[in-house]
């Protein structure tokens, strides 16, 4: 009788799970890409349908979503703390459930991760830059003949034409894998010979030593979320302006650069800054990506760089071919966090890189003015 019963209620439990999913709402698909309308951004092709995730996990905190297909669509009226299920039938056959999942936007994480700690005097060593002096240097300024691309104008002029050259010179791939030697010169012919892209701390490493090349002092800096594990951050550059007596936020993947109100332009902690306190922030109106897709302000500063100036973490020394590892080299990065930050601890840590032989130090502070101190 017990195995009759237990039978039974198996059957039943199977029999409601399959009507539940009956009772998904479905959408055909006969390409696996699908473009997703997240409130009043559209994102072209970023959803790939993976019929084996069961579920495949969208996160959002617009009020509206709707995914589109290449042949059908659907939406959804999104409410805090609540989820919603679908299934795409990917070429009739391959059944993919999606579920929607409400989250708090990244912008209103960021706001949680304004304050600081300017009294944090743990030791930090100085950051310095290579002098445009050095025969590597000297040899990337000839051989791309950074001369003639930056030009003769101000300084402003040379730094923006050097972003854009870089910027139409080597088109973006963040899934490539990255060459076994990471300087300017040989990353450039890597993407020539092999009609290739690479990803964004490859683009921000080739115009970092392309400035540097030029006596113009930079840095390249990892903008990352809150989370300690994530799949996705972005690295831009940080560049110093004489003439303006400051830091600008430049960044070669989408060849963007950021303004105030009154066009005056803005570095990457006074972006932050703006974004947590809702004051105007201007995005270069041809900021693209790989001169196919524009971006636009909301999409790219107050959801993308929202999520991604949470952490911030550099080289502290500034040079040509600092992402090559091998044995016995040694690499420090500090690293920026707000006092919301998951890892406070430990202040200086050593690794040495098992595969490579590179050794890494990283240091972490609270203490923004140490962080963005300016080039003597």
């Amino acid at each position: 009788m017990k195995l009759k019963f237990f039978g039974l209620l198996a059957a039943v439990l199977l029999t409601q799970t399959l009507f539940a999913q009956k009772e998904l709402p479905i959408i055909k698909a006969n390409s696996s890409k699908v473009d997703i309308k997240d409130g009043n951004n559209l994102r072209k092709g970023t959803w790939t349908i993976v019929p084996e995730a069961n579920p495949d996990i969208y996160t959002t905190s617009a009020k509206e979503v709707t995914f589109y297909t290449d042949i059908d669509s659907i939406s959804f009226e999104i409410k805090p703390n609540e989820q919603y299920d679908f299934i795409i039938l990917l070429n009739e056959k391959d059944s993919a459930r999606t579920r929607i999942v409400w989250e708090l936007s990244k912008l209103d994480m960021l706001k949680k991760a304004e304050k600081y700690n300017y009294s944090d005097n743990r030791l930090i060593p100085e950051f310095t830059y290579q002098s445009q002096d050095n025969p590597n240097l000297i040899k990337t300024r000839e051989t791309l003949k950074l001369d003639s691309i930056a030009g003769n104008g101000s300084e402003l002029s040379q730094i923006f034409n050097l972003l854009h050259w870089v910027h139409n010179t080597v088109k973006h791939d963040g899934n490539s894998n990255n060459p076994t030697s990471k300087n300017a010169i040989d990353l450039i012919n890597v993407c020539k010979a092999e009609n290739r892209g690479v990803n964004c701390r490859m683009l921000a490493t080739i115009l970092n030593e392309c400035y540097l090349s030029m006596g113009i002092k930079s840095r390249y800096i990892t903008c990352m979320p809150r989370e300690t594990e994530f799949n996705d951050c972005h690295v831009i550059n940080m560049v110093y302006s004489k003439d303006l007596n400051k830091w600008i936020w430049i960044d070669p993947t989408f060849d963007a650069y950021v303004m105030g109100e009154k066009g005056n332009l803005l570095g990457i902690q006074e972006v932050r800054e703006r974004l947590i306190k809702g004051l105007p922030l201007v995005l270069n109106a041809d900021a693209n990506w790989n001169r196919t897709n524009l971006q636009t302000k909301e999409h790219y500063l107050e959801y993308y760089m929202a999520k991604n100036t949470y952490r911030l973490q550099t080289p502290l020394v500034s040079e040509y071919n600092t992402e090559t590892w091998g044995k016995g080299k040694e690499v420090t990065y500090v690293e920026l966090l707000p006092l919301d930050g998951i890892e406070q601890t430990p202040q200086q840590k050593e690794v040495i890189n098992d595969k490579t032989g590179t050794k890494f130090i990283n240091y972490k502070t609270n203490n923004p003015d140490v962080f963005w101190a300016k080039p003597e």
